[in-house]
């Protein structure tokens, strides 16, 4: 159980404050309710874009990581389609230092140009090596597009193609920050040797000047129920032949979200999962095969992959899945089974929690998605799944109709 006590500042930020006086740190996390299903599809990588112009300097602090430095702290952050997050460690005896700069950032960008050219570049780059040089690194460029046909989570986080980061203008880049980096819409979590009145005195301190902005409904095209099995077939030199099998599911907080991410561990987790005993263990057709949820906020994915031996064709590895996908529609898991990956999903949660920053970043992530209630509810959803609802889960969820299948051919 993660505790928490939270207060809105008058511009609408929300901060959520976790004491732990077990600690001589804190953890300071700022999330932002934006992600690339937020971009315009002409203009996408932006997301992604700012988390790097983020730590090239803000109105008024020219270095961001050196004052961090100075008082012992660390600092990352990351985007995904649903949000971008950023957080900091430091001692907490340091803790104002976190307050004055993230909220300078808050405040406005530097919007330097010469920053923006050499974020440009970074990203450029980071798209070239992760994604088209990297051996299967463009799977996802493929993968999203054949899954999704209207919702923007059809182009990866990192923009759909080079040249919309090389296009991007200065006046872009000011359009994207008025836009989505505003008090009110943002989460702060502050965890560790803390209390709620020091968190509240920094907070109105720091951030309580900065103006609101306008925030427009978010108003996403949604996916309709797959009712046709889809494929696509793409070559590279890669070391393998590899195939991806991806499934429509619900979003991270929807109702069944523990019955398709238990489903997952049934088959893919770790090696007694059936997808590694069967078919890399016992009858060799696969060098590695995975599968899992997306977790995204909106309806996700559930995704096999898996890279086939030397000389086991794609089909015959696409026909071996289907067989073991075909178990779980027709006959019901036994208790024994669905405890062990009730327990492993529930060990899984209780080792995360032991960590400062992922408490801090649990309760951004839930409250951000609309409810943070929601951070302590998942051991309890867990204990409630039956043989009867993974059952009916897996009926649903595993349909051939909704199977966006790509071979992957080495040449």
């Amino acid at each position: 159980m993660i505790h928490y006590e939270h207060f809105v500042l008058d511009n609408g930020l929300k901060v959520y404050v976790h004491e732990d006086k077990t600690t001589p740190m804190a953890a300071f996390n700022i999330c932002y309710n934006v992600g690339s299903r937020d971009e315009d599809e002409d203009k996408t990588g932006f997301a992604h874009l700012f988390e790097h112009l983020m730590f090239g300097g803000s109105v008024n602090i020219p270095s961001y990581d050196e004052p961090l430095q100075r008082v012992g702290g660390e600092n990352n952050a990351f985007t995904s389609p649903d949000i971008t997050n950023y957080y900091i460690t430091l001692p907490s005896a340091n803790i104002e230092t976190a307050f004055w700069l993230e909220s300078d950032r808050m405040l406005s960008l530097s919007f330097d140009p010469k920053v923006l050219e050499v974020q440009r570049k970074v990203v450029i780059e980071e798209f070239k090596q992760r994604y088209l040089s990297q051996p299967y690194g463009d799977v996802w460029l493929k993968l999203r597009p054949l899954t999704y046909e209207v919702h923007p989570y059809k182009w990866a986080t990192i923009g759909k193609e080079i040249s919309h980061i090389e296009e991007a203008t200065m006046e872009d880049v000011r359009s994207f920050f008025f836009k989505h980096y505003s008090p009110n819409n943002a989460v702060l979590v502050v965890a560790g040797d803390v209390t709620v009145k020091q968190v509240k005195a920094l907070s109105e301190k720091w951030f309580g000047d900065i103006p609101s902005r306008e925030r427009k409904t978010r108003k996403l095209p949604q996916e309709i129920r797959q009712t046709q099995a889809r494929f696509l077939e793409t070559e590279a030199h890669v070391p393998l032949n590899a195939l991806y099998k991806a499934y429509h599911t619900q979003g991270r907080y929807e109702e069944g979200f523990q019955e398709v991410d238990l489903i997952s561990d049934v088959l893919g987790r770790g090696k007694s999962a059936r997808l590694h005993q069967q078919l890399v263990k016992e009858r060799k057709l696969f060098n590695n095969i995975s599968a899992y949820v997306t977790s995204s906020l909106d309806p996700g994915l559930f995704v096999v992959s898996g890279n086939l031996n030397e000389g086991v064709s794609i089909e015959t590895g696409d026909q071996a899945i289907q067989e073991i996908l075909e178990e779980l529609i027709s006959s019901p898991l036994e208790e024994k089974e669905l405890e062990k990956v009730k327990n492993q999903a529930e060990s899984t949660i209780a080792f995360s929690e032991v960590e400062l920053l992922n408490r801090a970043m649990n309760i951004a992530f839930a409250a951000n998605a609309g409810n943070v209630e929601w951070v302590n509810e998942d051991m309890k959803k867990i204990r409630t799944v039956t043989t009867a609802s993974l059952f009916e889960a897996s009926a649903e969820v595993l349909r051939k109709e909704n199977c966006s299948t790509m071979y992957y051919r080495a040449v």
